[in-house]
């Protein structure tokens, strides 16, 4: 029987949906709110800004088109979120998408939330002005064949991210979730596998995309360790993956998907994020 782990999906309920952007060299997810304004959706609202904050992307657009908020009752929640964003490190821009004629639009330019929580009128807008705020980010990239030689080149390319930006305490834990990864796509996806590792803060955040739309399913763990085989190179799943990483998930893209996972180093140093 399946097991349903946490971040497996970004969807928190049907009026939230969460994307990745469809740029190779920026994580800058999009989150629509749809709907009328109430309890619930701001509860999902809160859950999934919280895992858009757990992966650490380089900004977070928020579009708020179809939200249907007459008494700008929403405003407190993004407010909240922009201070919350704030304090992660590196700081995350974060950026409002809502049509000016809208309450909601008036209601952030008074609170002179657009001094700090810009408000743009299209998403595309939103895009562009974050993509020029984005420094110069730390990732490394490759693409890789299905073949079983695939999760050591990954393995490798992630010993090299932490030796050359001095995270050598996260190696060891890197290299296993990264392992897990490939593998799995390798087994599964059978694609060309692109493999991303991002310095974010003081962790790293690791990506691997495959062509293949069918998303991960984590089963129970049966198989024993092979005493024969490193620590990093066994093939123990994604249930591995969610002992080791701090969070992880999938996101559906254009044909395929993307299968990624944030490693922090332990004990965590960040700050709970109250939403």
């Amino acid at each position: 029987m399946g097991v349903s782990p946490p971040y497996l999906s970004d969807d928190t309920g049907p009026g939230v949906i969460v994307r990745p952007d469809a740029a190779a060299d920026t994580a800058m997810p999009l989150l629509a709110v749809r709907g009328p304004w109430g309890d619930q959706l701001r509860f999902d609202a809160s859950a999934s800004l919280r895992r858009c904050f757990a992966e650490h992307p380089d900004a977070i657009v928020v579009d708020l088109s179809r939200l249907l908020d007459p008494h700008s009752q929403s405003a407190s929640t993004w407010v909240t979120a922009q201070l919350a964003a704030a304090t992660l490190r590196p700081p995350v821009p974060l950026a409002l998408c809502v049509p000016p004629d809208l309450p909601l639009a008036h209601r952030m330019q008074g609170l002179g939330a657009g001094r700090f929580l810009p408000v743009y009128a299209k998403v595309r807008q939103a895009r562009v002005a974050l993509a020029g705020r984005i420094p110069g980010s730390e990732r490394l990239t490759l693409t890789l064949a299905p073949d079983p030689d695939a999760p050591s080149a990954a393995r490798n390319l992630v010993s090299d991210a932490c030796l050359s930006w001095g995270l050598t305490p996260l190696l060891h834990r890197s290299r296993l979730v990264m392992s897990e990864l490939v593998s799995n796509a390798v087994e599964h996806a059978g694609t060309e596998i692109r493999v991303s590792v991002t310095r974010r803060g003081p962790g790293l955040h690791l990506s691997v995309a495959d062509d293949d739309p069918a998303l991960p399913r984590m089963l129970d763990r049966t198989a024993r360790p092979r005493p024969d085989v490193p620590l990093d190179e066994r093939g123990h799943g994604l249930r591995t993956v969610q002992e080791t990483a701090a969070a992880w998930g999938t996101v559906p893209g254009d044909g395929g998907k993307v299968v990624w996972a944030t490693v922090r180093p332990e004990p965590s140093c960040d700050p709970g994020i109250q939403l």
